[in-house]
């Protein structure tokens, strides 16, 4: 399992963008690329699918216990010529002081040579007190070589490889220069998602012929051929997931998309039938047996989803009937009575009583911790959920006396306290959640699902019966 880490010293070095690069000129050597990404972020796997035509899967400690990680890394590196996890932030860089969900630390778990992607601007002889300090914090860790980003031009790459060459063992596997029209744009909540970004392709194109001009491909693969075996992980009694001849549709648009690839193999495998909901174009609600609404960017596109009266109307009426739906951050805010954004306002879906506001700072932000209480769509089946959030907008008017599915032990959530909005089968959160899992929400939803299901046929066939009986 040829693999490697791509991290650096701090965050916004460029690692996004020459991961994109590397997946992008690997993949058109005939290589079957498997990307990763550490923590919890939605926007930067979507990319990476797109650069490696390869779905990415997101390896997070806080989200994911140990053997989770390495069971979902053994089962999708296996099969491909080489894998490339991109970290976040810096490579030391984690919760706590002991770094035990660092970058580092997950290099290690995987035994992945690491890569350092460095943003070399305004600085020539400080490379190298830079690389020797991060090799000295952790001898463990196997620093195989840096990619020095943002290179001014012929003579700071001159320098910056003849001063990593006279201080230091590390060999310089590339140097990209400087050139902001291979920069991704970005908003708010990081990198504007390839699914939405227009010419996404034409800009993964231009990066990847950069990477193949300054970075050295074959030194890549050799540095992913040194890597070491992760160890095998546990093996982990299997979830009874009943989703045989269960159809759900999830919004997958340009306003909704944030989807783990882990949780949409987990439905599939599990025999649900997933279809597609254009929340900006789709008129109707099909006939489902359930609904997803995942995160995104409603508050882009506020009038188009406002002027879809009709989705709104379907969404809203299968909520009163009984529909199961599990919704997540836009998702939640699309179920509101509004949404405004600067100057536009909108009129959303109205289950959720509350308006939902956008504000220029975050509001939830980071990992968040869940107790589940007894009010919830489910029994409660954790001690404590790990979740993440991070959202700009927040809820006013909000009635009280409002259903909850969780107490938040740690984050924001709907109002600092509480979080997962509940009525009928419906649950709508702030916090995003893993579905997989023995702590996912997958398998207790789809019993939800399987139970409404039932309901469904029976009463379909009672009504049938009294037909024919008129008849």
């Amino acid at each position: 399992m040829p693999h490697l880490y791509l991290s650096a010293a701090h965050k916004s070095s460029g690692k996004t963008t020459v991961t994109l690069g590397l997946c992008r000129a690997l993949h058109d050597r005939g290589m079957k690329v498997q990307a990763f990404k550490k923590g919890p972020d939605y926007i930067d796997p979507i990319w990476h699918g797109q650069a490696s035509c390869q779905p990415s899967y997101n390896l997070d400690f806080h989200m994911m216990e140990q053997d989770e990680i390495l069971a979902l890394f053994h089962r999708h590196a296996t099969s491909a010529d080489i894998s490339l996890v991109e970290g976040n932030k810096g490579l030391y860089d984690g919760m706590d002081v002991e770094g035990s969900n660092s970058n580092a630390a997950l290099a290690k778990l995987l035994g992945a040579p690491v890569v350092l992607v460095l943003d070399s601007v305004g600085m020539t002889r400080g490379v190298a007190p830079l690389i020797l300090g991060y090799q000295a914090f952790d001898p463990a860790i196997n620093i195989a070589g840096v990619i020095l980003n943002k290179v001014g031009g012929p003579r700071h790459e001159e320098k910056l490889r003849a001063v990593i060459e006279r201080y230091t063992d590390v060999k310089v596997l590339g140097a990209v220069r400087m050139d902001t029209n291979l920069a991704i744009v970005e908003r708010h909540l990081g990198l504007m998602p390839g699914n939405e970004a227009e010419q996404a392709e034409v800009r993964i194109e231009a990066i990847a012929g950069r990477i193949k001009a300054q970075v050295d491909l074959d030194a890549i693969v050799q540095v992913a051929q040194s890597a070491q075996q992760p160890p095998a992980a546990a093996v982990f009694p299997e979830l009874r997931m009943a989703g045989e001849g269960l159809k759900l549709a999830y919004a997958n648009d340009r306003s909704f998309g944030f989807y783990y690839q882990e949780d949409l193999d987990t439905l599939r495998d599990a025999g649900v039938q997933l279809e597609p909901l254009d929340t900006l174009a789709d008129q109707r609600l099909p006939d489902v047996d359930g609904l997803l609404i995942g995160g995104g960017f409603p508050e882009m596109f506020v009038a188009q989803l406002a002027a879809n009266h009709q989705l709104r109307r379907d969404i809203r009426q299968a909520v009163a009937s009984g529909l199961p739906v599990y919704a997540e951050c836009g998702g939640l805010m699309y179920l509101s009575r509004s949404l405004r954004w600067n100057e536009q306002v909108g009129d959303m879906v109205g289950i959720i009583p509350g308006d939902v506001v956008m504000g220029s700072r975050p509001v939830g932000r980071g990992y968040a911790s869940l107790g589940e209480t007894n009010t919830g769509l489910w029994p409660p089946h954790a001690e404590t959920i790990p979740a993440h959030e991070f959202h700009y907008s927040h809820l006013e008017n909000l009635d009280a006396g409002l259903t909850y599915a969780y107490r938040v032990m740690r984050g924001q959530g709907i109002d600092g306290t509480h979080d997962g909005f509940v009525q009928h089968n419906l649950l709508a959160s702030y916090c995003h959640r893993r579905g997989s899992g023995t702590r996912g929400w997958i398998a207790p939803f789809l019993n939800k699902v399987t139970a409404y299901q039932t309901v469904r046929i029976a009463a379909r066939s009672a009504a049938i019966n009294v037909a024919r009986q008129a008849a």
